[in-house]
Parts: C-alpha cells; sequence; structure tokens
C-alpha cells in the first residue's frame, strides 16, 4: 500500500524545513510512503526549499487559488499518483508528524474511510479562551449539520482513503475542513477522529485576518454548505418562520374581530401579514424547487467519480504537476492501471537518490492521440451496463 502525505504551501520556505524534517518515511501497515506538496503560487523558495528537503511531488498551481483547491488538488494529484490513503497537514507544522500513524489506523484497520485528527483545543495553550470556546461551539455545529461526532470539525489534519478521496468534492474557496465533513456526513462515509498532539505556534494563520472575520465567514460557509445538502430543511424552517410572523401580524385583527365582533381598522398589520403568508408560501416552495436541483447535484457527484475513476486507469496525468527533481523536466504520467481494474498505480520509474528517495522519471510519450482515444473507447465497452 501507498501512502502520500500533502502538504498545501503559500510562501512557506521558512516552515516547511522543520515541517518536513518531521515527516516520516515508513508508517506501520504501507510498503512506500511519499510526500507531496502543493505550492499555492508562492513568491517564494518553497519549491526549491521542499526539493532541498527529499519531497517527492510538486503540484504548482499558476497563481493563488485559494486552500479549498490547494487542497484538492492535492487530493486529485494524490490518487493519479497511486496513493492508497492520503494524509494532509498543515505547512506551519502545527501538527505533530508522530501522530501519522495513529491517525491512519483505522483505515488500516479498515474501520473507517476518513478519520480528523482531534487536537483537544480545550488544551492548546497559544489559544485565547475566545477562541476556545468559539472552536468548541462551531464544531458542536458542525456535528449537528454534518450527522458526525467529530469533537475538532476545523482540524486540517485529516487521512482519507481511496474511496473517500474518490467521492469528495470541495466547491467552498475559503477551507475545505467544513465542506468535506459535512459532506462526508450526508454521504455516509465512514468518518471517526483520534486524539494528536499540536506543536508550538510558528506564525500567525493567514487564512483569516481577525477571529471574528473568521466566525462570520464560517458562519456564512456553513449555512450555504448545509442548505445546498438539506435544502428543504432549510426553506421549510425558514417558511414557518414567516408563516409565524404573519401569525402575529394578523393578531391584533383576529383579536378584535373574534372578541369584540370589530373588524374595522388594522389595515397595516392586514397587509404585513397578508406579505409574510405569500412569502411563507414561496419559501417552501423554493425549498421544494432545491430539493429537487440537489437531486441533480448527487447525480453529478456521482458521475464525476466514475470520470476519476476513469482518469485513473487510462493514466491520465496530475494537473500542474511538476518532477521533484529537476524543475525544467516534463511532467511524468504516474498513473497506471491497477490489477482490480478501479485504481491506477505509479507507471513512471523511480531513480533512487543518495538518501533513499525515489524521484519519477519523464512519462514515455510514443502513445498517439487515436491510441489514447481506442483506449478510451476499449474500456467504455466493458463497463457494465446499469
Amino acid at each position: 500500500m501507498k501512502l502520500i502525505i500533502q502538504i498545501p504551501c503559500l510562501n512557506e520556505e521558512d516552515q516547511l524545513p522543520a515541517t518536513l524534517g518531521a515527516l516520516p518515511r515508513e508508517v506501520p501497515g504501507f510498503d512506500v510512503v511519499e510526500w507531496l506538496i502543493i505550492d499555492d503560487g508562492s513568491t517564494d523558495r518553497t519549491i526549491e526549499v521542499a526539493r532541498a528537503h527529499g519531497i517527492d511531488h510538486i503540484v504548482k498551481l499558476t497563481n493563488n487559488k485559494g486552500l479549498a483547491t490547494a487542497f484538492q488538488a492535492g487530493l486529485d494529484a494524490s490518487l493519479k499518483l497511486g496513493a492508497d490513503v492520503v494524509v494532509n497537514t498543515d505547512a506551519d507544522n502545527q501538527y505533530s508528524a508522530d501522530a501519522i500513524p495513529a491517525l491512519v489506523a483505522p483505515i488500516v484497520n479498515r474501520e473507517a474511510d476518513m478519520v480528523v485528527g482531534d487536537r483537544n483545543v480545550r488544551n492548546i495553550e497559544h489559544f485565547s479562551f475566545v477562541k476556545k470556546m468559539l472552536q468548541v461551539a462551531g464544531s458542536w455545529v458542525l456535528r449537528q449539520a454534518s450527522g458526525t461526532d467529530v469533537p475538532d470539525a476545523t482540524s486540517g489534519f485529516r487521512a482519507y482513503n481511496r474511496e473517500a478521496a474518490l467521492s469528495l468534492i470541495v466547491v467552498s474557496k475559503f477551507t475545505y475542513t467544513l465542506e468535506s465533513l459535512i459532506q462526508a456526513g450526508k454521504s455516509l462515509v465512514a468518518v471517526t477522529h483520534v486524539p494528536v498532539q499540536t506543536n508550538e505556534k510558528t506564525r500567525e494563520s493567514r487564512l483569516f485576518g481577525s477571529m471574528w472575520g473568521y466566525v462570520r465567514r464560517n458562519t456564512v460557509a456553513i449555512f450555504r454548505i448545509y442548505a445546498g445538502y438539506s435544502p428543504l430543511f432549510v426553506f421549510t424552517v425558514l417558511a414557518v418562520v414567516l408563516l409565524f410572523a404573519a401569525g402575529l401580524a394578523w393578531a391584533p385583527f383576529l383579536w378584535d374581530w373574534l372578541v369584540h365582533g370589530d373588524r374595522e381598522g388594522h389595515l397595516q398589520s392586514i397587509l404585513l401579514g397578508g406579505v409574510l403568508l405569500v412569502a411563507s408560501v414561496q419559501a417552501f416552495a423554493l425549498g421544494v424547487i432545491a430539493d429537487l436541483i440537489s437531486a441533480h447535484r448527487v447525480i453529478s457527484q456521482r458521475t464525476l467519480e466514475r470520470v476519476r475513476r476513469i482518469e485513473l486507469q487510462i493514466g491520465v496525468e496530475p494537473t500542474h504537476y511538476l518532477a521533484a527533481n529537476d524543475p525544467r523536466e516534463a511532467p511524468v504520467e504516474p498513473a497506471a492501471t491497477r490489477g482490480n481494474g478501479t485504481a491506477g498505480t505509479a507507471t513512471a520509474a523511480s531513480a533512487t537518490n543518495g538518501n533513499g528517495n525515489g524521484a519519477a522519471e519523464p512519462a514515455d510519450s510514443a502513445d498517439s492521440d487515436d491510441d489514447a482515444v481506442d483506449d478510451v473507447v476499449d474500456l467504455s465497452s466493458r463497463q457494465p451496463k446499469t
């Protein structure tokens, strides 16, 4: 089995030496352990430093696209590089690499598809009291929204097996932690958590400018993601609230009419109640429509998952991939058909360097476009009909 540890990076030349220096090369249950960085438009020497410290794979985005995009690009590349399990960690060395064996153990033992590292935020010394309480409250909201029992919902220290990674689709541009957890819960992915240790703080977070800005963005993100997966429930609640408000607006008129027999006046209350009633009906109708659209989202997600499997079978190379040993080297073709026909393994030969790390050789480009088309046609002809 192959484990790939991926690290999204943005101008991390000062942090990478410590982060990479702590990563393991051997993990129980795996034959191969490789490292991958996703350079999210860095303007410093992030790539050069990573190469100097033995990185195996590099995904270089052309400009800064955000943490969520970088995470998804790394996940896609790891799958095409033949990973059976992918571990995501931060470049600032926030998470202790010694916890990686424990993080992947539930997946190795076939007890879970996705594992989240629990930092036990209440005991992190450099977190302020307010930040600890906000983290605890936010994680509680995420547990309710996702239907999981993960106590540290914003932890980026996570492990995914191949099936979980294939089905994961991150749409948010802000962060992947919230959406991936809600999606996993709604998709009935087996999610668990393990306690992990954290290291001393090395720099301020770049994901948000202030604590309250982070809370605001996360609150909006949670609502949007949850509404995307449970639109009928969200709009039904909104419709009930509007209907209740309409009843309150009509209350003065109804009281005078039923108690005193007076139906004069209260024109404003009647109009307001009528507007709120119409809005309530519209909100429920929008919920029904959104629920139907949500069904198409599920179909699109399954279609994309099958496309990913086909890409692995025919050996499509990762996007924005760079060879770790030479920045001028052409992209390699790292994936090939697995024996079971559902996942790819690395086909590029590895050249062993002085420290024992393998570096990918350039792919053979002898296959013509016609051959590639024939492969796809042949592959499609062997797909079972549904």
